[in-house]
């Protein structure tokens, strides 16, 4: 629950600030080196939308078990993650990595790698939690005792 608060508040924030700087978000997509354009502006809506989706979803439903926000966060991870690997591993010099716009810049760098795969870890691990679902007390009192229920 609390790393759902956590992402929620980081991801609602990411997009606030993206949304903000909306008008600089195809450019500094473009500075990744797979899209320009139009597709830059596509990318940024679909980045912002599910950062919005996941985070708001996240805060709002902390203890919820729905798969829904955590494969959009999930997706929004990769994408992120995507890109600043292939744009690292081609010595692509990106100034600001995007993550929350125009506000608390940092260049793409090893570290942002290492956010980028912190991100996908919590992935994993939210993807897990919500995938196991406790058998409801009465069942596991009931198969404690050796009772066989159909």
């Amino acid at each position: 629950m609390v790393l759902r608060i956590v992402l929620g508040a980081v991801y609602t924030a990411m997009a606030i600030g993206q949304l903000a700087s909306f008008p600089s978000m195809p450019a500094i997509l473009s500075a990744y080196g797979l899209v320009t354009g139009g597709a830059a502006t596509a990318l940024a809506v679909a980045l912002i939308g599910g950062e919005l989706v996941c985070g708001i979803w996240f805060l709002a439903r902390p203890r919820s078990k729905d798969l829904a926000p955590v494969w959009v966060y999930t997706g929004v991870s990769v994408v992120w993650t995507g890109l600043a690997v292939q744009a690292y591993a081609r010595g692509l010099s990106v100034a600001n990595c995007g993550c929350f716009g125009v506000y608390l810049t940092q260049r793409l760098s090893w570290f942002v790698l290492l956010q980028d795969a912190l991100t996908l870890l919590y992935a994993a691990v939210l993807i897990r939690s919500a995938r196991r679902v406790p058998a409801p007390s009465h069942d596991r009192k009931e198969a404690s005792r050796g009772v066989r229920i159909p």
